[in-house]
């Protein structure tokens, strides 16, 4: 029998805190998105990390796909519906997991201090706002683009049509697409 491996999962290997390539993404400004393992854009597993500064909130939003968090560091604060409502916000401390079925309209507030959730699920990631105006991906290519990462610039292209490239270390580069429904991020070995 010849065993298959996912994506990523051929080889043993081990990401130590400090090789975590935190990444800028359309998002509200200032939380960031490191790919664990996996390729977020497309069918397959994927684990990623978000960090959410102290005072970031994102609107109601859903995803097509169910979701695992997992509370890394921080209190993560998350409500269910489709209107923001801090009464219906509950805290999460670290070691915390919780299930996110796809589809289901939630939130997030970095309320007492920034966080970093664990999101392991199967691709592709998606991403919907309840009401568009509370989707920051209509100016992430500029406001990404004035950004600096870990010190690393950020390299943008076409972000008018909604599709930009940015270079977080000299082994990949890294491609956001971003359309009304979805985000996009893939990541290529540069040779």
């Amino acid at each position: 029998m010849i065993l298959e491996h996912q994506l990523d999962e051929d080889t043993f290997r081990a990401i130590l805190p400090e090789e975590i390539t935190w990444e800028p993404f359309p998002f509200p400004a200032g939380a960031r998105l490191a790919v664990m393992v996996g390729h977020p854009a497309e069918p397959g597993p994927y684990l990623i990390w978000v960090k959410g500064p102290r005072g970031t909130k994102l609107m109601p939003h859903k995803h097509p796909e169910d979701r695992i968090y997992t509370v890394i560091s921080g209190v993560f604060y998350i409500g269910l519906g489709e209107a923001f409502d801090d009464d219906k916000l509950k805290a999460y401390p670290p070691g915390s997991v919780i299930v996110l079925p796809g589809e289901t309209w939630h939130f997030h507030w970095a309320k007492s201090g920034e966080y970093v959730t664990q999101v392991s699920a199967l691709g592709p990631l998606g991403l919907e706002y309840h009401d568009s105006r509370d989707d920051p991906r209509g100016s992430a290519g500029a406001a990404i683009g004035s950004e600096r990462s870990n010190g690393r610039l950020c390299d943008h292209s076409n972000s008018a049509s909604g599709e930009f490239a940015y270079h977080i270390d000299k082994q990949f580069r890294h491609t956001a697409v971003i359309d009304p429904r979805r985000l996009f991020v893939s990541r290529e070995r540069i040779e």
